[in-house]
This record gives C-alpha cells, structure tokens and sequence, in this order.
C-alpha cells in the first residue's frame, strides 16, 4: 500500500528534498498535503505534479493566485495560517514538518496532535516550546523522528540504547563560511558572504545561522529535549569536512559516529523509511578522496551565540523562545540589510536579559505571546543598530 504524506514547507530546501526522494520511489508515496508560504506557482506546480489533495499558501492574499495556478486540476486549494495548520492535522502517515521559523509551531503542534509519525525538519518549534512539544508527543503516541542531519545523527547511533548508558552527545559544527575570519572582519560580513556556505545548500536564514553559530546553538537546546541526558553531556565541536553528522559517545568508552554526504537527502531517507532503510541516488562516501577529517573547539569569542544558548537552556522558562525569536528578527534585518553582522549575537543577548521577567509558557498561545513580546524587544534593539 501506497504510504500517505504530508509536506509542510514543500518549497523550501528539506520540502524539496523531500520530494525528490518521493519522485524516486512514486509508487510507494501519496501526496496529501503540500504548503508554502507565498511561492505560488512552485507550489502549484509541485501538487500537480504529485497530485496532492490540497495545497496552502500562508499568505491569505495568494489565495486567487493558488486557486488560477491549480485551474480544473481537482486540487482543493486554501491560504492562511489556520489553514496550514489544518492541513497539518489531515491524516497521513507521515507529516514533515519543514516550515522555517516559529510560523512552523501551530502546524507542528496539529501534525503531532493526529498521533501518526512526524519527521521534524523545523527546530525553531522544539527550542521555543520543548516542553509543551514532548509532552504533547507523549500524550497522543506520537513518533517524532529528527531530520536536521545532527539530530538524525545522534537518532542512529542511539539505536534504542539507554540514555543512562551515554557520556556524551557530541554535535558537529562546519562553523560557516566565516569560520576562519578574525574579529575585527566579521562585522563587515554581507549577506552573499554569510550565506555562502561551504558544504550545505540551504535556505537563507539557516545558512546565516551556520555562519553565527546560532545554528549549533538552537540544536543544542533541540537536542536537550530529544535526547534528555542533560545538558552537561551536550558538547559541540567544530567539524570543517561536514562529514561526520554527530557522535555518541558510551560510558564503556566506544564512540559512535554517523557518516554521509552533506545532503539532506540522508536524513529525510532515514526519517522516509525508519525503522527500515531506502535506496537513494547518492554517491557512497569516499573517504579516500577526503584524506583527512579535522576537528576543533568553538571560538565563543568571536561566534558567541552558542554561550548564548547553552545560557537560554540553562536559564529555561521563557528564555529559549526569546532567543529564538530575537534571532529570527535580528536575522531578518540583517538579510535586509540593516544591521551588521556582528549585531544579530547583540541583539540576541540584549533582548535575552528581559527574558527573565516573563513567565515561563504553559501552552502554545504562552509561547506565541512570549515569541511576539521578544519580537517587539528585538525589533527595538534593531532600530537602535539601523545603518
């Protein structure tokens, strides 16, 4: 029987990829549910193609524009954010969930909420409500299965171990494009230069992310709630090759490590066909073409954003979601092109030493007033830095 699915965030760089594994292997996939945010005619033409059910756009004013795009296809076209979440909540046997940012939260929380298997792509969701989110999880037996490379990574060389038997969980880092400027440059860093990554083709916020590092640190906190050994046992390490995705390391002292290509194909096929494997069109690994594999400490001096969230991790409460949502803005503005680079990580920590005065969330609309509040701190933060 053909295995049902549901793509939330088709056309970014996970949905895509996402799509050309189902475009391998079509006789074993049925298309639900596609969404995206405003790419309407790539969105129109991926369900025709893959004869979706539905297709949303999350901008409600590209309704009309969806509904010309899809013609007599048969296709129920919708906009909006309740719809999107709605089409999350459309049974399927497996939802992924790759909508970039807190937008991915609400039709997170819907995918999780129909108890079927959900491949996370949106980390964003997990750092700013992990708690509600694994709670929610456990309640409706859901299977969450992690899709960022590092995160699948950790997934595989856990196997179904006991957590009590790990000594370290140890995430790897590219460092970004940056990786190797000194300070006094790295304010002068423009948007081509900081999402110009080396290894990986991703989206523009994430890849601006790699090259702060905040990336690594948003991972951190994920990780801390998929994987609760404690966050004394989460270390990061720079890892330039992008090679090996993440270790485990065991109280016996053997360390695991998971090997791949840097492409997120890797992972979504591991989510694609868990508990089982699937064919891909990859090339193998050549390890003797790499010749050798390096390794290094952070340099939280120059890329502070991971000391900022292991503080957020630590701190808890609202902290998590403020860091989150302060760097989706300082993010935002420096694609625009109106803070330096070097502000985002400022921006971050100052919007960060409000956090403790707001309550810890209890619930998604707790989390979504916490992620608005720091939106408006961090916002005034960035008029302060305007070029």
């Amino acid at each position: 029987m053909k295995r049902r699915i549901s793509i939330l965030g088709a056309t970014g760089s996970v949905g895509s990829s996402t799509l050309d594994l189902v475009r391998q292997d079509p006789d074993n996939w049925e298309i639900v549910a596609l969404t995206a945010n405003a790419s309407v005619a790539e969105l129109a033409a991926l369900a025709r193609e893959f004869s979706a059910e539905i297709a949303v756009v999350g901008q409600e004013h590209c309704l009309d524009a969806l509904r010309d795009a899809l013609g007599d296809s048969g296709i129920v076209a919708a906009a909006g954010a309740q719809a999107v979440a709605e089409a999350a909540a459309r049974p399927a046997d497996i939802i992924v969930a790759a909508i970039v940012g807190c937008a991915g939260l609400a039709p997170t929380m819907r995918a999780i909420e129909q108890g079927s298997t959900v491949a996370l792509a949106n980390k964003e969701a997990l750092v700013s409500a992990g708690a509600i989110m694994t709670d929610l999880v456990k309640a409706h037996g859901t299977t969450l299965l992690p899709v960022d490379s590092e995160h699948n990574a950790i997934f595989q060389c856990l196997a179904g171990a006991a957590l009590d038997d790990v000594a370290v969980i140890t995430l790897t880092a590219s460092g970004g494009p940056l990786r190797e400027w000194p300070a006094e440059r790295l304010r002068l860093a423009t948007p081509a230069q900081a999402v110009a990554h080396p290894n990986w083709s991703m989206g523009a916020k994430i890849s601006v992310d790699s090259a702060t590092m905040m990336n690594k640190g948003l991972e951190l906190i994920e990780a801390a709630y998929l994987f609760p050994v404690g966050a004394e046992r989460l270390r990061i390490i720079v890892h330039p090759q992008s090679v090996i995705h993440s270790m485990v390391e065991y109280r016996d002292g053997s360390t695991l490590a998971q090997l791949g290509p840097s492409d997120m194909r890797v992972p979504l096929a591991s989510c694609l066909a868990w508990p089982e494997r699937m064919d891909t069109t990859l090339a193998p690994l050549d390890l003797v073409a790499l010749g050798s594999l390096t390794f290094h400490a952070p340099d939280e001096e120059r890329f502070p954003a991971t000391r900022l969230a292991r503080s957020a991790l630590h701190d808890g409460g609202a902290a998590p979601a403020v860091l989150n949502a302060a760097n989706e803005v300082a993010v935002a503005a420096f694609l625009a092109g109106q803070i330096a680079f070097t502000d985002i990580c400022d921006i971050v920590a100052a919007t960060l030493e409000g956090a403790h005065r707001l309550p810890p969330p209890a619930d998604l609309g707790a989390v979504l007033a916490t992620d608005a509040q720091a939106r408006a701190a961090a916002g005034a933060q960035v008029k302060q830095r305007t070029r």
